[in-house]
C-alpha cells in the first residue's frame, strides 16, 4: 500500500479526525469526516461559508490529526482548493450524507487538498512513521 493510500484508509477507519487552522493568532480546531483519495491526492471537504474556509483563504497551512487503534495519525501541509466538479462528485459519491448539504454547483461546496504535506503515524510502542506526499 503506497503511503498516502495508508494515510487515507487511517483516516476512514477513525471516522472522524480534527482539523487545526489559525484564525490571526488564535488556533481553531474543530471534528472533521469528510476524506477522499482522489487521481494521488488526499482531500477534505467543507462549506465555503464556514470561517474554517476564511481562515484557510488567508493561511492555507493546516494540520488534521486522527486516534484509532492504539495510534494516532497527523497530516500538515497546506490545503489547497480544488473547484474540479469531478472531485465534488467523488465525494458525495462516498459520503452520500453530503447530498442533503451540498451540490457540486451550489458555490458552496470546498474541496480541498493537501499539497506539501507531512503524515506523522505515532504510538506509546512503536517508533514514528513519517510519510511525505
Amino acid at each position: 500500500m503506497e503511503g498516502i493510500e495508508k494515510v487515507c484508509q487511517f483516516l476512514d477507519q477513525a471516522v472522524t479526525y480534527y482539523l487545526a487552522t489559525v484564525d490571526g493568532d488564535q488556533p481553531r480546531v474543530r471534528p472533521f469526516g469528510t476524506v477522499l483519495l482522489y487521481e494521488g491526492r488526499l482531500y477534505i471537504q467543507t462549506g465555503k461559508v464556514k470561517d474554517v474556509s476564511r481562515q484557510l483563504a488567508a493561511n492555507p497551512r493546516a494540520e488534521i490529526c486522527a486516534f484509532t487503534g492504539g495510534k494516532w495519525l497527523r497530516v500538515a501541509g497546506e490545503l489547497v482548493t480544488d473547484e474540479d466538479r469531478a472531485v465534488k462528485e467523488a465525494m458525495l459519491e462516498k459520503m452520500p450524507s453530503l447530498k442533503a448539504m451540498y451540490s457540486p454547483d451550489d458555490g458552496n461546496m470546498q474541496m480541498l487538498y493537501f499539497k506539501n504535506a507531512v503524515a506523522t503515524f505515532s504510538s506509546f510502542t512503536e517508533a514514528p512513521e513519517v510519510i511525505t506526499f
